[in-house]
This record gives structure tokens, C-alpha cells and sequence, in this order.
């Protein structure tokens, strides 16, 4: 059975990548390798708690998926009122160079206190309004990924690896920052200054007013763009704080956002008489949510999370620990892995299996290294998070930029991958070198 749902896998993975040659949405392929594993669980498991184990596996999935219906749906509003507009009518540099610097910088940062799949939805929609040229989009939105996933890496509340690990106390937030701030810089920087040279020289061709879906929305009401891009990104900047006060979801916070966005565009509806033509309601926002991404999302998750639910793995983490037993080695294929399968159960099943690894009052470097704030954490934290750069499809910013831009998973293979590999690598050896400093290790 596990061979077979490894084949399958492997079958519907290679067919999600060649989703453009082969015409057929990888929504499709997610969705029927997903079907096929969870029934082959069902036929050949013979497990008796399969039904409660499919309904959480679902939870957790669905946790995401809601989230991104949420994300998306107030990026898209903060869009109609046009916020996006109001900042990138304050971009002032026509430089492709420059731009390009800009967009990942703000990725990067805005990553570390949103999530790195939220930052992404905001800076590729922005995207679109910057840049006409397609293919430069791409470029841009790959790398924005990069940055996204590197941000991402260093805060505690960055992406959902890092929170994982952080509330299981396996790195504490200030061990987290100062390992891996540096790191995360330098995997992003680098990709980002060999792309530079791709970009043709030349002036910004911006997309014209026209190109506008709802202009007549910013044009007649500009006062309400402004305030929409401040509750908006306030509402997105609220649901870490909500977590980290609760301890409820994120996607709870995003719910609770986007209720109280939704009543605001209500009364100002109602009291500046917005015509419903101008799509300021987020009722019509919805209507134009990616349906299709989202359900790859869910299709995606599901079918790794029927993996995890066999125990491969599980069994990938053993055998590792058993065979390499080097943390750097373990974790830089951990983060490699993490562009193919989902980080999540990836970094859950690293989480079980190494939790245990250092008892009290051991003295064995190897050991050592699995201590909280231990050299393997902050490794695996890096790895996972920044390792899902590596594929176009390897981390939810991935997914979502890919959805939105309709990039094609090879063009990103072809130009974005090896970038993301020079930074991948160069970052691995900059916590290995902060490993041999005192400083770094208190």
C-alpha cells in the first residue's frame, strides 16, 4: 500500500507541473491524486479510526484554506477601493532595478509580521498594477516569493513552521531573530541581485488607469482608499496579535477581520451611495476569489497529509536520523524535501521524532544540537521555510503567486529555482558559521 500511494504521488505531483503543456488546471490533478490516496488508505489500511483521521486531517487543512478565502478576500477588496493604487502612485522610481529591490524589500519585511502566503496576495496584486509586461511579472513574483519565504524564516510569527516550532518551545523568538535574521537576509539578497541583471534596461511600464477594474471606485471616492488600505492591511496585521492574545487559529482572526471590513464597506456603501456597477461590497469581491487555487490548496494538503497519516513521513525522519545522522546534512535535505511536499506535516513529523532527541543533562555535541535553540531547530526553521522557494509549487506563497500570475511551473524551474538555490545554500552556511561563534550560541 505505502508503494503504491508513493507512485501515485509521485504520478499526480508530475502531472500538477505539467499543467500548462497539457492544458488541464492542476486543481485536476490535485484533487483526483488526493481521492485516490485517501481511498487506497481506506481499501488497504484496514485502520478503524480512518474516519476520525480523514476528519482531522481535513481540519487542519481546511484551517489554511480558510485563511487564504479570508486573505484573499480582503486583498481583493483593498484592491476595489484602490489601495494598492494609493501606494503605487507613491512609488516614484521608473527604475526596473530599483523596483525590483523595493518589492522584495517590502516582502521581506512585511513577511515577518504577516504570513509569508499573505504578503505575497498583497505585493503580487500590487505587482499587477506596476508592471504591463507579463513576463517581467513573473520574474518579479518569483522573486517576491523568495523574499516572502526568507522573511518569513526569522520571525516567530513569519510562516506556520515557525510558529510551530516556536509554541512547541523548540526556538524561543529572540534565539529565532538573532540565529536567523542574517540568514534569512543573505537567501534573499543574493537571488535578488543575480535577477537584477535579467531585467532589460529601461523605464517601468505601468499599467494604465484603464486597465482598472473598478476605476470609477478610486477616482470618485480617493478618500476611501486610503482608509481601506489602512483597515484592510490593520485587519491582516491584527490576526498574529489575535493568536498570540487568544491562542485561538489564524484563521479565526482572519474571519473576524474580514466581518468587520465587510460591515465598514456596507455603511459606506449605504452613506456615500457607491453604485453596486463599482463592485464595493464584499459580497461581489467574492465572486471573483481563485476558486481554482484554493481548491489546489485543499487537494494538495490532503493528499500529503494521507502520506503522513501512513507513517512515511515519519519513516523518512527515522531512516535520516539512523543514516546521515549530521543535523546540517539532515536538515538542508529536509528543506529540499519541503519544495515538494508540504512543509507543515514535513516540519510536525521532524517535530515528533527529534523532540526527544536531547535528555536532561547530556553532554554529546550531536545531542546537544537538538536542545532548545540547538544548532537542528534553528537549521530545520531556515530549511523548511526558505527551502519551499526551491519549486514554484514547494510553499504557499509559491501556490498563490503561481495561481494569480498563471505562472508556469517549468518557467519558474528554468529561471527562478537555481536562484533560490544560491541563497538556499549560502544561508544554510551562514548559520553554520554563526555555529562556531560564542556569541551566537548563548
Amino acid at each position: 500500500m505505502v508503494t503504491a500511494m508513493v507512485i501515485i504521488f509521485v504520478i499526480g505531483y508530475v502531472l500538477i507541473a505539467l499543467e500548462h503543456p497539457l492544458h488541464m488546471n492542476k486543481a485536476t490533478f490535485a484533487l483526483i491524486t488526493c481521492g485516490i490516496l485517501w481511498s487506497l488508505y481506506a481499501i488497504m489500511g484496514h485502520d478503524p479510526e480512518m474516519h476520525e483521521a480523514i476528519v482531522t486531517q481535513l481540519g487542519d487543512a481546511c484551517e489554511i484554506v480558510v485563511f487564504l478565502i479570508g486573505a484573499m478576500t480582503i486583498v481583493e477588496i483593498i484592491d476595489r477601493y484602490g489601495g494598492f493604487a494609493f501606494i503605487t502612485e507613491h512609488i516614484q522610481t521608473k527604475s526596473k532595478k530599483k523596483l525590483l529591490w523595493i518589492m522584495c524589500s517590502l516582502s521581506f519585511i512585511m513577511s515577518a509580521v504577516l504570513d509569508n502566503m499573505t504578503t505575497t496576495i498583497i505585493m503580487v496584486m500590487m505587482l499587477r498594477r506596476l508592471l504591463s509586461d507579463q513576463k517581467e511579472r513573473w520574474l518579479f513574483a518569483g522573486l517576491i516569493v523568495i523574499a516572502a519565504n526568507a522573511g518569513g524564516a526569522f520571525s516567530p510569527i513569519g510562516d506556520v513552521t515557525t510558529i510551530m516550532l516556536w509554541m512547541d518551545e523548540k526556538v524561543s523568538s529572540v534565539g529565532l531573530i538573532l540565529n536567523l535574521l542574517l540568514p534569512s537576509i543573505v537567501a534573499m539578497v543574493i537571488p535578488v541581485f543575480i535577477a537584477q541583471f535579467y531585467l532589460e534596461e529601461g523605464r517601468v511600464q505601468t499599467v494604465t488607469r484603464l486597465a482598472d477594474k473598478h476605476p470609477d471606485l478610486h477616482e470618485r471616492h480617493p478618500h476611501l482608499s486610503r482608509a481601506m488600505l489602512i483597515i484592510g492591511v490593520s485587519g491582516l496585521l491584527f490576526v498574529p496579535v489575535f493568536k498570540t492574545v487568544t491562542g485561538l487559529p489564524p484563521f479565526m482572526g482572519i474571519m473576524l477581520s474580514l466581518g468587520v471590513i465587510w460591515g465598514v464597506t456596507e455603511f459606506w456603501v449605504k452613506h456615500f451611495k457607491i453604485d453596486s456597477k463599482m463592485g464595493g461590497r464584499v459580497s461581489s469581491a467574492l465572486h471573483t476569489i481563485d476558486m481554482p487555487t484554493i481548491l489546489f490548496f485543499l487537494g494538495i494538503l490532503m493528499a500529503v497529509s494521507a502520506l503522513s497519516q501512513v507513517g512515511i513521513l515519519a519513516d523518512l525522519a527515522q531512516g535520516m536520523n539512523t543514516r546521515i545522522h549530521e543535523p546540517m546534512l539532515m536538515t538542508t535535505i529536509i528543506g529540499a524535501l519541503s519544495s515538494i511536499v508540504d512543509n507543515v506535516p514535513l516540519v510536525s513529523a521532524c517535530i515528533k521524532m527529534f523532540e526527544n532527541m536531547a535528555p536532561a543533562g547530556t553532554t554529546d555535541p550531536y545531542l546537544l544540537t537538538f536542545v532548545e535553540d540547538g544548532l537542528f531547530w534553528h537549521l530545520l526553521t531556515f530549511c523548511a521555510g526558505v527551502g519551499g522557494s526551491l519549486l514554484i509549487i514547494g510553499s504557499a506563497a509559491g501556490v498563490v503567486a503561481m495561481g494569480i500570475e498563471k505562472i508556469p511551473f517549468f518557467w519558474y524551474f528554468k529561471r527562478i529555482s537555481w536562484m533560490a538555490l544560491v541563497g538556499y545554500l549560502a544561508g544554510v552556511g551562514i548559520i553554520y558559521l554563526e555555529s562556531l561563534c560564542p556569541f551566537f550560541l548563548s
